[in-house]
């Protein structure tokens, strides 16, 4: 039979035998909403646990709409139009959209008009600097908390984002849009450094990660937040709207319905990301791995399909990959390093399982990334070899929004 994997834009196929059992993990079959903007309007007129933004606009002159990334699926040139609507209405005509970089690179101009749509050269919109925050504080975790200037000086905060799993936050959206995404790169390192906590893993809303974040946005404090569920397509299937933690639980609860799945290990995982931008590098790809580690045995095979078009993508990680796996481990105990956990992470997994990466990558790449390169009907052959006829198979096709959670 064959089964389709997202690459990039496009999908590979790859061919199993009938005789062998196959489960496919997918989120529950949600088509998008009907009318997806209809859906979007319906979470901000009925926000949880706040008042209306318009209502809310009426406390301030100037406002900044944080917005993600190219690296992330968020369809912000739909959220865009309603939220900037409601600060109008309630009388704020200042508005600055601030892309929320985090310590990612910078954008280019097709981006910015790909993520802004129609509102691209109407409205004022920045990218983050790392270099431009004023310290709040600090975090009773011990995270210095420092914010984007143009966040802290402006009299509404509004977030935008997409929940799904996120392999040390527990979950992204919220009170993520500002920590990471617009703060310093020592508080973004200080906060990560509590993935090494064994709480902070994907899908748990007490992972001391996504703790320490929601303490920290407290400091500059989040105005409103609209965040959204998508499913495998990218279309907007939920929306929720409101306080920072109150509507980002409502957000949590849906999601966990759709995408959670508790699974019995089997031999051989073949995941992808879910396509571009998700797999557009290794370090972005390296999520659907935690997504889908649970759901593989010890000795096992992870085929992960991923297109990586930009490469590793952090100059960091690239670095630690001139160690050998002991030496990436070895190093990572010894102190947190943003971009060398992932070189630490993947490193530890491939010592314990046989880990494939299906790329548009040259061989010698994958190889320095701690991966087996191969075509993937040639890694499942690989696999069906070692581990027999008996070998139990899960296909996931759209890792970076799924979690496979141990029974």
């Amino acid at each position: 039979m064959l089964y389709h994997l997202p690459f990039g834009n496009t999908e590979i196929s790859v061919d199993i035998p009938a005789n062998y059992k196959v489960s496919v993990l997918k989120p529950q079959k949600i088509r998008t909403a009907v009318d997806e903007i209809k859906e979007i309007k319906r979470a901000i007129s009925t926000p949880v646990g706040s008042r209306r933004l318009s209502d809310i606009a009426k406390q301030g002159k100037n406002a900044v709409i944080i917005v993600s990334d190219a690296t992330r699926p968020t369809p912000t040139a739909k959220l865009l139009p309603p939220l900037v609507s409601e600060l109008k209405m309630g009388g704020v005509e200042d508005i600055t959209v601030i892309f929320g970089l985090g310590i990612h690179r910078k954008q280019t101009e097709e981006e910015k008009r790909a993520i802004l749509g129609e509102l691209y050269g109407k409205i004022k919109s920045i990218e983050h600097d790392v270099n431009n925050c004023v310290n709040l504080g600090t975090t009773t975790r011990g995270t210095p908390v420092d914010i984007f200037r143009p966040v802290v000086d402006a009299d509404i905060v509004v977030c935008t984002g997409t929940i799904e799993f996120h392999y040390y936050a527990g979950y992204s959206g919220g009170a993520k849009s500002v920590l990471p995404a617009v703060s310093s790169k020592r508080s973004i390192d200080a906060n990560h450094a509590l993935m090494l906590d064994p709480k902070s893993s994907a899908g748990r809303l007490d992972s001391p990660v996504r703790e320490d974040i929601e303490e920290a946005a407290a400091m500059p404090g989040i105005d409103f937040i609209l965040n959204v569920v998508l499913n495998e397509r990218k279309g907007v299937v939920y929306a929720a709207a409101g306080d920072y933690i109150g509507a980002h639980r409502k957000g949590v609860e849906f999601l966990d319905r759709i995408s959670k799945v508790k699974v019995e290990p089997v031999d051989i995982v073949i995941v992808s990301p879910g396509g571009f931008p998700k797999d557009i590098n290794i370090f972005q790809s390296h999520k659907a791995l935690e997504h889908a580690r649970n759901a593989v045995k010890d000795g096992g095979s992870i085929i992960l399909v991923a297109e990586c078009r930009e490469g590793y993508g952090n100059r960091v990680y690239e670095e630690w990959l001139n160690l050998n796996r002991d030496e990436a481990i070895e190093k990572f105990k010894c102190g947190f390093v943003m971009g060398g956990h992932k070189a630490a992470l993947i490193a530890a997994l491939s010592k314990k399982v046989d880990l494939y990466l299906v790329s548009s990558l040259p061989d010698e790449m994958i190889r320095k990334a701690y991966f087996i390169p191969a075509t993937l009907q040639d890694a499942l052959g690989d696999s069906l070899r070692k581990h027999g006829e008996e070998a139990k198979i899960i296909v996931m096709p759209y890792g970076g929004s799924m979690l496979a959670a141990g029974l």
